[in-house]
């Protein structure tokens, strides 16, 4: 395969400022030196490339949006989103592993923490000397995180912590983890607090997850709680109810709006050039109908979804942003980039399985993607609890 070429139809470029072009550029010249040589051996074997970690944290795009007081870059979440992109172009685990370390360990500690626990772990988790994990989920609650039964009880100036979170990305290589519990005997969401558990702690256990035939080369875990005693100041201050965790997880799934069209855009174009390569009854493949409309349409879709998140990201600039807004662009991006890669899987024909060729990679990536942090349903629930004024769940 040749270069990779960015589709961009509308001109785009033109719409960023030199900075961001450079971070996107910088970003996309570091995926194809260190992820995409080794990306398909470690989906293959299921590992995550670990040698990539120090790298990222020397190019400051971990925390990226954070401020420069506390080891990050202080970039706008146009770059923030350009970041997402370029890696997910690369690999769905390896965006999600920056997804995870910026978004849901570095944004509640930062949002949610004292001036100690910034001053402490962000400088840190942004030069990739320290690896964070987030622990919402659970193995019965996943879409209603309301119904978490892992407890926190007050025990004079520690809390001790019982119970169990499912599929969390960078578990098993984690220093912390951002673990949301309830306190005290209430079943109130309201009463659900965020603290930070450290590795070593007596009680605290991680297993790997395998048997994935998707993110496989990300790391994926699971937590156990066995009256884990946690310091007072570990707590996130500033974070009370599911107010905290939801507002992390739409720091994420902004990321994951411009991410999924990154893994869009390299399908287009993988497919592009070898529909321009392959030979069928004696004229390339490009050269016929159907291949000229499946290209036309994935080319349409990646549009509209450059063009939503550029428009996202705006907004987020200026304070503007609204949840619902990052879950109508969540949705809409990861089902732009998942019918893009299933139907350039198809045009590989027979090659469309070989990873040699990426789609079915990304394709198969894309499946988890569309679930976690929120699925489509539950983000059409959302926009449409506000369209109408009435919640549909429960």
């Amino acid at each position: 395969m040749a270069k990779y070429v960015s589709p961009d139809f509308y001109n785009l470029d033109d719409m960023f400022n030199e900075d961001e072009k450079n971070v996107r550029d910088t970003v996309r010249e570091f995926v194809d030196d260190n992820v995409m040589p080794v990306i398909e051996d470690h989906y293959e074997k299921g590992t995550f490339p670990t040698e990539v970690i120090p790298k990222l944290g020397e190019l400051g795009v971990l925390g990226a949006s954070l401020p420069e007081q506390y080891g990050c870059a202080g970039m706008n979440n146009i770059a923030y989103g350009l970041i997402n992109q370029e890696l997910e172009r690369g690999d769905s685990g390896v965006r999600s592993f920056a997804s995870v370390q910026s978004a849901l360990v570095m944004y509640p500690i930062y949002a949610y923490g004292s001036e100690e626990q910034k001053t402490k772990w962000l400088p840190e988790l942004a030069a990739a000397r320290m690896i964070g994990c987030f622990g919402l989920t659970e193995p019965d609650y996943g879409s209603n995180p309301a119904g978490m039964i892992t407890r926190a009880h007050k025990d004079g100036k520690e809390w001790v912590i019982n119970g169990a979170k499912m599929w969390i990305t960078n578990g098993n290589m984690a220093d912390i983890a951002v673990v949301w519990a309830k306190t005290g005997d209430s079943d109130d969401p309201k009463s659900i607090r965020g603290f930070v558990l450290e590795k070593g702690m007596e009680g605290y256990e991680v297993r790997e997850q395998h048997h994935k035939a998707s993110l496989r080369a990300s790391n994926t875990s699971e937590l156990f709680f066995t009256d884990v005693r946690v310091p007072e100041e570990n707590m996130l201050p500033k974070a009370e109810g599911l107010k905290g965790p939801l507002g992390c997880l739409t720091q994420a799934r902004y990321g994951i709006a411009w991410g999924a069209l990154g893994a869009a855009m390299a399908c287009y174009d993988i497919v592009r050039q070898y529909a321009a390569e392959r030979i069928i009854f004696g004229k390339p493949l490009a050269a016929h109908q159907t291949t000229q409309h499946k290209l036309t349409k994935m080319l349409t879709e990646i549009t509209k979804g450059q063009l939503l998140a550029w428009r996202l990201g705006k907004l987020k600039d200026e304070g503007k942003m609204t949840h619902f807004q990052v879950s109508m662009a969540k949705m809409n991006n990861v089902n732009i980039a998942l019918d893009v890669a299933r139907v350039a899987r198809e045009m590989l024909g027979a090659n469309g399985i070989s990873l040699e060729y990426h789609v079915i990679r990304h394709m198969c990536n894309l499946e988890s993607v569309k679930t976690y942090e929120g699925t489509n349903d539950v983000h059409s629930l959302a926009i449409g609890q506000h369209i109408t004024g009435i919640s549909a769940f429960g």
